[in-house]
């Protein structure tokens, strides 16, 4: 199967790259390279893709999303069968930052990829989605057939609309389409902006690691390869219209049309002063904390339920924070080579 991965040198769309490689798919992977963060990082991981046993089947492609001539063409001369659409403008607090960043990738990109997918014959469009759409929502866990009609980080509100932008593709052209809302994703090749990576880097040179909500937030943290089996499982099994829906009752999570939507997470949420201490285990290092108030653009908790993705495609999510934490730091000790 001839599949395109968008966001090809980041975090989860490099490991899902590396999965459908060993599993024989053919794979064309686009990236923009942004300096974001680190650029070193990713084309650490373009290289392990390029020496992996399957590297003949892998195609990478600098690419911009929000370059709509050349995305065109990439779907018109490259014939895909699915498409893994993961690459995006992340990061809740930078979209405070620098909103016009995420207009053009969340937004704009994702609409060139929408139309790629409707002109040329797309089997199954699968793309990443965020727990961050449950924004003010208090009902714990989040289940897909909560409220998001508040988001509380212009992040949060670039996502919940792809996902309304990709149900109006699947009603008005029978595109199927599945949104994962990813929760916390965490795990070895990770995203330098995201606490473990700072706070591994903030301890090993005895530095003083910001600590916000003091300590009180709670956490869904997933582990990269429970993660890459979710979509796998979601991109195997192609969205269906639900019969039985309705609109006098609707369902949030499916529709008439071809569109679903699935949370993704561990089900298990975690305290943060317990995730720092398993990290200062792993590290054989106590970290010294500032506790700070929570961050404009934060939500307190956030916690998956993920029954339907369960019931639906077999998602069972085995990897426990110790564990996680402990694959992550020895990955971290590797690449920069910290003995």
């Amino acid at each position: 199967m001839k599949i395109l991965v968008t966001g090809v040198a980041g975090f989860i769309g490099y490991h899902v790259t590396k999965y459908l490689l060993s599993r024989g798919d053919l794979v064309v992977g686009i990236d923009n390279l942004n300096d974001y963060y680190d650029v070193a990082l990713k084309e650490g991981r373009l290289k392990e893709l390029s020496n992996h046993n399957a590297s003949e089947n892998f195609t990478f492609i600098k690419m911009d999303l929000a370059d709509r001539e050349n995305i065109e063409n990439l779907f018109k001369t490259s014939h895909f069968e699915k498409v893994v659409h993961l690459a995006a403008q992340a990061g809740v607090r930078y979209s405070i930052e620098n909103p016009h960043a995420y207009v053009d990738s969340n937004l704009i990109g994702f609409m060139n990829i929408l139309e790629g997918c409707r002109h040329f014959n797309i089997k199954h469009l699968v793309y990443a989605s965020s727990s961050s759409v449950y924004g003010a929502n208090e009902t714990i866990p989040f289940k897909e057939s909560d409220n998001v009609d508040h988001p509380v980080s212009l992040y949060a509100a670039t996502k919940k609309a792809n996902e309304a932008i990709a149900h109006s593709y699947s009603h008005l052209y029978n595109l199927p389409t599945t949104g994962l809302r990813f929760f916390t994703v965490y795990g070895p090749w990770g995203r330098p902006d995201m606490a473990l990576f700072k706070f591994t880097k903030a301890i090993l040179k005895e530095e003083t690691i910001k600590v916000f909500n003091y300590g009180n937030h709670r956490r869904d943290f997933t582990y990269i390869d429970d993660i890459v089996t979710g979509i796998i499982l979601s991109l195997d099994n192609i969205a269906q219209a639900n019969t039985q829906w309705t609109g006098a009752k609707p369902d949030p999570s499916s529709s008439k049309a071809p569109w679903k939507i699935y949370n993704i997470g561990a089900h298990k949420p975690v305290n943060l002063l317990a995730f720092i201490e398993t990290l200062e285990n792993a590290l054989n290092k106590e970290a010294h904390k500032e506790m700070l108030p929570l961050q404009a653009g934060d939500v307190p908790d956030t916690y998956a339920d993920v029954n339907a993705l369960a019931e639906d495609v077999g998602y069972q999510p085995k990897t426990d924070l110790t564990t996680g934490i402990g694959e992550f730091v020895k990955w971290y000790k590797v690449f920069y080579e910290i003995l």
